[in-house]
This record gives structure tokens, C-alpha cells and sequence, in this order.
């Protein structure tokens, strides 16, 4: 709409109720050329006008001052973006690169190098390959030379190789909370060993994994010996406690125990999850696939029972899977022990809440299997299933076919957490003035009960 065209629409005899014409007169007088309005509410500026457009269009440009549109964000998000691009353009400090004076014949860039080791978990080693690259290890796979493996890996070792590159990892000596150095430490170290060397070792406590290297195994009995009235504890957060307590009651000393599932016809696994966790796993897998696989016609295949508290990778793998709770469990293995004529083992009070049948159908398939069953139970239960598990095992005449018993692979085999529990309570008594701990964060892994960063600042050397 032109001004003449409001002119003549002013000047006519149409409705217009509702505008102000005297208002809209004064804003064409002294308008020179053309101007365009949509309508005679957009010319009168009226509130109602502004109120209706704003609404229907929200990127008006009357909108409201100081509002944040849709545009206005994405706007500042690209401009962040590109300021964070912007710290990609740090320029450098200029290093050179010094070639070998003599290069390893071996080491050639961009071609990786592989060598053997083994990767100990629990005091328990499985042999791996270890691809690197520029003397730095990348992947880690299994050995298939090595018994423990038999070229296989699992989880453990896959992430193993992040351990070497731990951004938080210490790279200085740190002495009472603050930067020091090695002469600092060899220093302090060297001031308190004189001192314990004249008490005998008195006051000094020595804190490590499960030590099964028969190298460390061998310089802390060379320490102990130097300082007789210093005590050496272990502990480790998933320790085998039990499996070495139900050694201990079925044997009267600590055993270790190796299964050959290759052998095995009947397998009972009470909470044991055999084949992704505990020692030899990964032979163990092994070994239960080959007897899960039908070669020929002739052939057959082993047949595993699963009694646990929560499903497993065991169990998910089981031709016949018995969910109960863990406190549950001691009770069906007394049942299975009775079962299979273990002597002095007698029937617990309500067999009935186990699902009938299921304990008779598994007995029979035991005593059919004599000589060629295993009976494991899991680290998570109390000794007492572990010594029924032996107890059943030797019934079965199962050992020295299937489960064969050797010396304790560990150094100092002991109970872990009483051991802690002892440690702990030196340390709140004073009796502890200092303290070595090799591997391991027992302030994290430690049981929240003990209150163990508490009882450590009682001790005045920490190390």
C-alpha cells in the first residue's frame, strides 16, 4: 500500500474503527516518494500490531532486546569451535631427530617387533606376545609355545598394555608431599634401615601382593633374615582366601589345585566362573572347547552343571544351570557330598527348597562319570565349599585323573585378610614405624571398615 493509496483510504468511507487517523495523518505528512506498508495496523504502529507479529514471527527484528535466539547460539558454538581449532596452531619448539650411531640391526620404523613374556595376574602368569613398536609395546596377544595360554588371551591382557602408559603414573620422587629426589631417598632410606638394623628389624613392615616370583620371593627372605622381628604381609582386593582355607581343611595344609577339563565327562561348577576368571582360565577354556568339540562319530562331548549365584560366562555355557543364592550353595554341596558317599557329610535340614530331581539326576551322572568328573568351587565361596569340593573330587576317584594337587605356587601362602587385619591393628597401636609397600593400592582396595589411610598416619615412614 502506497502513501496516496492511505490517503484515499483516509479520505473514503471504509470502517475505520479501531485505528487513529489523526496519528496515522501526522506520520504522512511530509513523507516525499513511495513507502509501503503492509496494512494501516503496520502504519499506526499499534501495540496490538507489534504484539501479533512478534508472536507469529519470532526473528522479527522488533523482538525484544537482550532475547537469545536459536541463530545467536549456534553462532557463539561455532565461533567456540573454531577458537579450539585455533590451539592446533601452536607453533612447536623446533626438536631434531638424531639418528642411531649404530642402529639395531632389528629395529626398523614402521615395522613392529614381537618378543615373549608372561603377564602375572594374581600371583599367576600367562604367556603372551608382545607386539611393539620403536621399542614400545602395542598389543599383546597370546602365546601359543606357552601351556598357560596355548596362544589365547583375555581381557586382563588385552588391557594390560594400557597399564605403560598411565598418565598418572608418578614421574618423580615425591618425600613428605613434596617434589624431592633419589639421593633424598636413598638418604632417608639409609638413615632408617641403621635404625632397624639395630632394633633387629623391630617396628618394620613390609606390605605386597602375592608373590609368586621365586627371584622376589627369594631377596624378601634374604630381607627378613637381616631383619628378624620384621613381618612380611600380602593381600590382594580378589584374593583366593578360600580356595586356600578348603585346601587347607580338606589336606591340612595349603595345596594348589590344576584341573584337566580336556579329561572331564561330568563337570559341577558350584559359583565358578572357570572359564573367564580365576587361575589358568585361559588354558581352562581352552581345554573345554576341545572336549566340547565332536570329532567323529564315535565321539562325545563333556557335560557341565552350573550352580550360581549370578549368570556367568560358565553358566551361560552350561547344559544345565541351577540359579540359587550364594549362601544357598554350601548347603547344595553338601547335599551333592552326601550324595556321592563323602564320609561324614551329612544331609542339610530343607533339601527341599533345591528343585526336586535335580540333585539325584546330578549325583547319578557323577558316580557314572567316576574317575572322569571334576567338582570346582568358586573363589567367592566360604572355605567349606572348597573342602567339600575336594572332598567330593577325592569320592569320585577324580584325583590324579582330573584334578591333580601340587605344592602352593605361591612364596608365603597365608590368609590375606587376616593378615591385613593384623597389620592394621600394629599400625593404630604405634608398633609400626615403617612401612614398605611393593605393588598394589591398598588404601583403595583395602575393606572400607579397616579405615587403613586413617591407621597409615600413624606410621612415620611410609614407603
Amino acid at each position: 500500500m502506497t502513501v496516496a493509496e492511505a490517503g484515499n483510504l483516509m479520505a473514503g468511507k471504509h470502517d475505520n474503527s479501531g485505528f487513529d487517523l489523526a496519528s496515522i495523518g501526522a506520520k504522512l505528512q511530509g513523507n516525499a516518494g513511495q513507502r509501503f506498508w503492509r496494512g494501516l495496523e503496520e502504519l499506526g504502529a499499534s501495540s496490538g500490531y507489534r504484539d501479533s507479529v512478534e508472536h507469529e514471527f519470532p526473528r522479527d527484528p522488533g523482538k525484544e532486546a537482550g532475547a537469545v535466539s536459536r541463530r545467536d547460539v549456534l553462532r557463539w558454538m561455532g565461533a567456540s569451535a573454531a577458537f579450539a581449532g585455533l590451539t592446533a596452531c601452536t607453533k612447536l619448539p623446533t626438536e631434531k631427530i638424531v639418528p642411531y650411531v649404530t642402529p639395531p640391526e632389528e629395529l626398523i620404523p614402521g615395522k613392529p617387533l614381537f618378543y615373549a613374556t608372561a603377564m602375572p595376574l594374581g600371583g599367576f602368569a600367562t604367556g603372551v606376545l608382545v607386539e611393539s613398536h620403536m621399542g614400545r609395546p602395542t598389543k599383546v596377544e597370546g602365546n601359543p609355545d606357552h601351556p598357560a595360554s596355548l596362544g589365547a588371551t583375555d581381557v586382563f591382557a588385552q588391557a594390560s598394555v594400557l597399564t605403560l602408559y598411565d598418565p598418572d603414573r608418578s614421574k618423580v620422587v615425591i618425600l613428605n608431599g613434596r617434589i624431592g629426589s633419589w639421593s633424598d631417598f636413598l638418604a632417608t632410606i639409609g638413615l632408617a634401615r641403621q635404625e632397624h638394623l639395630r632394633r633387629k628389624g623391630e617396628g618394620l613392615r613390609i606390605l605386597t601382593e602375592t608373590v609368586t616370583s621365586p627371584t622376589l620371593a627369594d631377596q624378601l627372605r634374604a630381607l627378613l633374615a637381616q631383619f628378624p622381628a620384621a613381618k612380611w604381609h600380602q593381600y590382594e582386593p580378589a584374593g583366593r582366601d578360600s580356595a586356600r582355607e578348603g585346601a587347607r581343611l580338606a589336606f591340612g595344609q595349603y595345596v594348589n589345585t590344576v584341573y584337566r577339563f580336556e579329561q572331564a565327562d561330568a563337570i559341577l561348577a558350584l559359583d565358578a566362573d572357570f572359564l573367564c576368571s580365576g587361575p589358568g582360565a585361559v588354558r581352562y577354556a581352552r581345554d573345554f572347547a576341545d572336549r566340547r568339540r565332536v570329532t567323529g562319530p564315535g565321539s562325545t562331548m563333556s557335560r557341565l552343571y552350573a550352580v550360581e549365584s549370578m549368570l556367568t560366562n560358565t553358566g551361560a555355557m552350561a547344559d544345565h544351570r541351577l540359579p540359587l543364592r550364594s549362601g544357598d550353595i554350601k548347603d547344595f554341596a553338601r547335599a551333592v557330598a552326601y550324595g556321592v558317599g563323602v564320609k561324614g557329610v551329612t544331609p542339610p535340614a530343607a533339601p527341599s527348597k533345591f528343585p526336586a530331581g535335580w540333585i539325584a539326576a546330578l549325583v547319578r551322572d557323577l558316580e557314572a562319570h567316576r574317575g572322569s568328573s571334576i567338582v570346582i568351587a568358586g573363589d567367592t565361596q566360604p572355605g567349606e565349599v572348597h573342602a567339600l569340593a575336594h572332598a567330593m573330587n577325592q569320592a569320585l576317584g577324580n584325583a590324579g585323573k582330573t584334578a591333580f594337587y601340587t605344592d602352593p605356587v605361591e612364596a608365603n601362602p597365608t590368609n590375606q585378610m587376616e593378615s591385613l587385619r593384623e597389620l592394621v591393628t600394629d599400625m593404630r597401636s604405634g608398633r609400626v614405624d615403617t612401612l614398605v609397600i611393593l605393588g598394589g593400592n591398598p588404601v583403595y582396595t583395602a575393606p572400607a571398615d579397616l579405615d587403613l589411610a586413617q591407621a597409615l598416619l600413624k606410621v612415620n615412614l611410609r614407603i
